[in-house]
């Protein structure tokens, strides 16, 4: 019997990497609330390794949110996440744990990265400043890994997922992410008929947007990579990226997601607002040598959601 840690069960990667690996056979899934378990806490979390043998870790846990939460609270960005990645890698180092696999963001590379962005674009310039302090965190982590491996020969892996979406996302009306906020935003106004929805920036920015089912299938694929593939060029870069190789304008989601809802009225840009970097498209060619490819396209995606938001919103709409 394998021994998982799922840390961030409660997210919308760690729900979905937990509901891949519900019926794998001889697999027990060990998960902790936050309420249970405080990851910012290196005793508790020292503690829980201790209580526990575990096998496997896939660290899904963080603190995400869009170009306001991350422009609004910075200090809380880069602390948490630091602290939390910090604990749990450094923990499954000393419990001895066989493998780990870290969740990182597109966010890492250079505002201006060659596109679509490749693993070695990592720390070759300038981070985009409205999320710098969560970048700086997840590159941390990155190189965490990488160092443990190098100096105490552990098989810490990094994955560095695109915009994701799906089940259990973040709704909130500031601080999620764009496709989630813009979702809400068009479904409350065909509700409550209004007639203009605002949007942030010009629309001519461009993002590449993976549903969070392909995203945990693939997270289970690299996992179970044998050690000598995985690490074929090394352990510097050796992160992979995940994501569907295709992209698309901030207006162009905008018309798919009108689709969806239904919305009859207009469109008003806000080109006062800040709307990130021009171009985040991730280079996918390392994860498709692995033998994985995204399956679930943008408009499935986006209906499935809204049905899931439908369905869940009393319970979920104001999350933070």
């Amino acid at each position: 019997m394998k021994n998982i840690y799922i840390a961030g069960h409660n997210g919308m990667v760690g729900s979905a990497i937990a509901r891949r690996l519900k019926n794998s056979a001889n697999v027990k899934i060990i998960t902790k609330s936050r309420g249970e378990l405080d990851l910012t806490d290196q005793s508790a979390v020292n503690t829980f390794f201790q209580q526990h043998q575990i096998d496997e870790v896939y660290l899904a846990a963080a603190k995400v949110g869009g170009i306001y939460a991350n422009m609004t609270y910075p200090g809380e960005f880069i602390f948490e996440n630091l602290a939390v990645q910090n604990n749990v890698i450094h923990a499954a180092y000393e419990h001895g744990v066989s493998r780990l696999l870290f969740l990182g963001s597109s966010c890492i590379y250079p505002k201006e990265a060659p596109q679509p962005m490749q693993e070695d674009a990592l720390l070759t310039g300038l981070l985009e400043p409205t999320n710098e302090p969560y970048a700086v965190a997840k590159i941390a982590g990155i190189k965490l890994c990488e160092s443990y491996n190098r100096q105490y020969g552990t098989d810490f892996r990094a994955v560095m997922p695109t915009n994701l979406y799906g089940p259990n996302d973040n709704f909130h009306p500031q601080n999620s992410h764009v496709l989630p906020a813009l979702l809400r935003r068009f479904s409350e106004a065909v509700l409550n008929d209004v007639d203009v929805v605002s949007v942030w920036g010009s629309g001519k920015a461009r993002r590449e947007f993976m549903h969070v089912d392909d995203m945990a299938a693939a997270c289970v694929h690299l996992m179970n990579v044998d050690t000598e593939t995985f690490y074929r060029d090394g352990f510097v870069n050796a992160h992979v990226n995940v994501g569907t190789g295709k992209d698309c304008t901030i207006k162009e989601l905008v018309h798919q997601i009108i689709e969806v809802t239904g919305f009859k009225g207009e469109v008003s840009w806000d080109t006062s607002k800040p709307e990130g970097t021009k171009r985040k498209l991730l280079n996918t060619n390392k994860l498709e040598s692995f033998g994985w490819k995204s399956g679930i396209p943008l408009d499935k995606g986006l209906q499935q959601t809204y049905q899931w938001f439908i369905t869940e919103r009393l319970e979920h709409l104001d999350k933070p």
